[in-house]
C-alpha cells in the first residue's frame, strides 16, 4: 500500500496519541508499505503553530523524526499543482492545505490517511485514520 498521511495523522502518530487507530498505525509502520509526508504537511504545522492553532512544535524536530521513522518525504511539484487546479470546488471545505494535500494524494496515486470527511468528495482513495 502507498501512503499519503494527512497533518493530523503525522501528528497522531508522532504524539502516540490514542486517536490513531491500531489499523492505521499498523500499516503506517508495516515496512511493505510506502508511507510518505508531503512539504506541505510541514509547511502547515509551521503556519498554524505560528497563528497558534498548534501548541509549540519545534518543525525540525519533526522533520527529524518523519525521516528517523523511515517515512518518505513528498515534495510539491508541478504536477501537483495542475491537480490542486483540477479539484471541484465546494463552498463548505476551503481549507488549503487539505487541497493540496489530496491533490497530491490524487496525482501520485497514493492513499490519503484522514480523518478529513470532505476528502472522499474529491474522488481521493482514503483510510481513516481514527481508532
Amino acid at each position: 500500500m502507498r501512503l499519503l498521511l494527512d497533518t493530523h495523522a503525522l501528528l497522531w502518530l508522532l504524539q502516540d496519541d490514542h486517536r490513531l487507530g491500531s489499523e492505521a498505525r499498523a500499516a503506517i509502520l508495516d515496512r511493505g508499505n510506502d508511507v510518505f509526508v508531503s512539504i506541505v504537511t510541514f509547511w502547515e504545522i509551521a503556519v498554524k503553530v505560528r497563528v497558534g492553532k498548534l501548541g509549540p512544535l519545534d518543525i525540525e524536530a519533526v522533520i527529524a523524526t518523519v525521516t528517523a521513522h523511515g517515512l518518505e518525504l513528498l515534495a510539491l511539484e508541478p504536477r501537483h499543482i495542475a491537480a490542486l487546479a483540477g479539484l471541484p470546488l465546494f463552498p463548505d471545505h476551503r481549507d488549503p492545505f487539505d487541497h493540496q494535500l489530496i491533490a497530491q494524494a490524487i496525482a501520485e496515486n497514493l492513499t490519503f490517511m484522514t480523518e478529513d470527511r470532505n476528502a472522499p468528495r474529491y474522488k481521493a482513495t482514503v483510510m481513516a485514520c481514527s481508532a
